[in-house]
């Protein structure tokens, strides 16, 4: 798997105070994982991935509560041993210190919402 981070010009968060089709802010890249910041604070970030059919994001723990939502295809999400397949519009929060997983059956994109509140251990 590829991860690759794409940012906007001079790198960086998504141009402020510009309109943005969410589903454009991040394109597919063959065999990769792709990664484009859209905010980012201390309290927290927003960022857009995409993943090409066949990639994972193996297990991660995050101190964190982090809210996903699907915005193109159909995303396989393991939290804490338990498979979600949730397809476009859906969205759910990964719990922080969970054990958590992606793979792509087919290719999707997700906007992740992380939440830095509380520094919860």
């Amino acid at each position: 798997m590829q991860l690759n981070q794409s940012t906007t010009p001079g790198g960086g968060e998504l141009a402020k105070a510009i309109p943005h089709i969410v589903v454009e802010i991040i394109e597919y890249i063959n065999n990769a994982v792709v990664s484009k910041t859209i905010l980012k604070k201390s309290t927290g970030n927003v960022t857009a991935m995409s993943f090409d059919t066949g990639e994972e994001l193996s297990d991660k723990i995050s101190p964190f509560d982090n809210f996903v939502q699907i915005i193109d295809g159909v995303a396989e999400l393991t939290i804490n041993n338990e498979v979600h397949q949730l397809k476009l519009g859906n969205g759910i929060v990964i719990p922080a210190h969970a054990q958590h997983a992606f793979s792509a059956k087919e290719k999707f994109k997700i906007i992740s919402t992380v939440i830095k509140s509380g520094y919860e251990e």
